[in-house]
């Protein structure tokens, strides 16, 4: 069903198509919704960014994970079930390097944290995950290659080889979908290297990249010396 998570309207069309559907079953919801990549300035301070490109990203990027959540999220209260996952980008608040983007990063973390406790009364999680170096089909059309050849991507950026593919966060996803306990993590901001490790699952060429160490070996001390 092809909606604009920014409409309202659209948005309540879609949970009650599930609602009728689905007898009013909603396991699980998946704020992924981003759309910023054509909007974001790197390298530009706040007031020289484009102001108009920076609230659309947070229209884009948060708005429409609230709407979302706002008509999704009594399916699952009505049930006493659920989980909701916002995906961002880093499980810290460090600054991100650019004002609107690292507001749409840290927005929604928060959201994830105060969906938490508004919901833990309701038996329904709430929680936040990122990816590392994320692979996407725009990250190997960028770098000019395929999943097949990807390792080629590394004599662009060296730090292409820590990348994962989007089944890596997928993979994720099913593992706290899955997991019986899954409300010990309400709240929290996750990543996909330290979950595969917990869960014990790969990304689809069998390897468990693991960013957070990659970063701190190779990127962050290397953006100190």
């Amino acid at each position: 069903m092809q909606v604009d998570h920014t409409v309202a309207a659209q948005v309540a069309a879609l949970v009650k198509q599930i609602k009728r559907e689905q007898n009013g079953q909603l396991d699980l919801l998946v704020n992924d919704v981003w759309g910023g990549d054509e909007l974001t300035q790197w390298d530009t301070p706040f007031w020289e960014h484009s102001l108009a490109n920076g609230l659309l990203m947070q229209q884009r990027a948060v708005h429409s994970h609230i709407i979302t959540s706002h008509y999704a999220a009594p399916l699952m209260v009505a049930r006493r079930s659920g989980l909701i996952i916002e995906v961002t980008d880093g499980d810290t608040l460090d600054y991100r390097g650019t004002l609107f983007y690292d507001l749409v990063k840290i927005s929604v973390i928060r959201l994830a944290q105060a969906m938490a406790l508004d919901l833990k009364p309701h038996n329904v999680t709430a929680l936040a995950l990122t990816p590392g170096f994320l692979r996407s089909e725009a990250m190997l059309d960028l770098f000019g290659v395929s999943e097949a050849n990807w390792r080629d991507g590394a004599q662009r950026d060296p730090h292409f080889i820590a990348s994962e593919t989007p089944f890596y966060i997928g993979r994720a996803i099913v593992a706290l979908a899955s997991d019986s306990n899954v409300a010990a993590k309400s709240g929290q901001a996750l990543a996909t290297w330290n979950l595969a490790r917990e869960y014990n699952f790969t990304d689809v060429d069998g390897n468990q990249p693991h960013w957070g160490e990659y970063f701190a070996q190779h990127v962050a001390v290397s953006s100190k010396q």
